[in-house]
């Protein structure tokens, strides 16, 4: 059973500090983070700056860390979740394998600080190693303009993207959540079904599931658009532990 606590670290051979970094290069896609008795905090502080600076639109701040890693050469584009079609590699990524799931329970366990312009998630994709092996387990996604006392609209389902085999399947249902706390997100994954659970509790079933192994990412996200935005802030994501089959 993989069970992870940040005790040592992060581990290269299982984690990648860097949001999708084909698409840039690992430098310029670096997460900040930390790691202390609590776990991995990954933040996003003032002059940490943007994510694929001029090709993302809306543009967006991002610190994450994957549990694979992996790109085609240079100028194919063969890589993970690109965010337009035709889409070219930047920086040839190495196969890194770390940590890539099939059927079973993935929890993670964190708590979050978010302002008004900020979000966090934890999901799982496919290692796109074939185009139609893309597609997507949303563990949960919360943004902070849902945030109302301990109210959250809290995320979960499946994304399709270019995987026939399934359809959309993805919803942000408000629910007593105080983000500031630490919760455990789930997902078990089994054949043609996926449940989601928060602390222990099923809150939503889908009947498909994505039949391929998979790896997790998590990440923070600051959106500087954003009509609330505050150029101050640093918004944080602690994660204590991960668990998975």
């Amino acid at each position: 059973m993989f069970d992870e606590r940040f005790e040592r670290g992060l581990d290269p051979a299982v984690w990648t500090p860097a949001y999708l970094p084909a698409w840039s290069s690992r430098a310029e896609a670096a997460a900040t983070w930390s790691v202390d008795g609590e776990g991995l905090h990954l933040t996003i502080p003032p002059e940490q700056p943007l994510w694929c600076a001029g090709d993302h639109e809306p543009p967006l701040r991002v610190s994450a860390v994957q549990s694979a890693n992996r790109s085609g050469p240079v100028g194919s584009t063969d890589g993970q979740q690109p965010f337009r079609a035709g889409q070219r590699v930047r920086e040839g990524q190495p196969t890194v394998l770390g940590f890539t799931p099939g059927n079973g329970l993935v929890e993670v366990e964190c708590r979050a600080r978010l302002g008004p312009s900020a979000m966090f998630s934890a999901w799982l994709i496919g290692l796109e190693d074939a185009p139609e092996r893309c597609g997507e387990i949303c563990l949960v996604e919360v943004f902070g303009d849902t945030l109302v006392g301990d109210r959250a609209a809290v995320g979960a389902g499946i994304k399709a993207f270019r995987d026939p085999a399934l359809v959309e399947d993805f919803v942000a249902e408000p629910r007593e959540l105080d983000v500031t706390v630490p919760h455990r997100y789930a997902v078990h994954r089994q054949p043609g079904r996926v449940d989601f659970l928060v602390d222990g509790t099923p809150i939503r079933t889908c009947h498909q599931a994505p039949a391929y192994p998979m790896q997790l990412m998590i990440a923070v996200f600051d959106f500087p658009d954003h009509p609330a935005h505050d150029p101050a802030d640093t918004p944080e994501l602690v994660v204590r532990r991960v668990t998975g089959p």
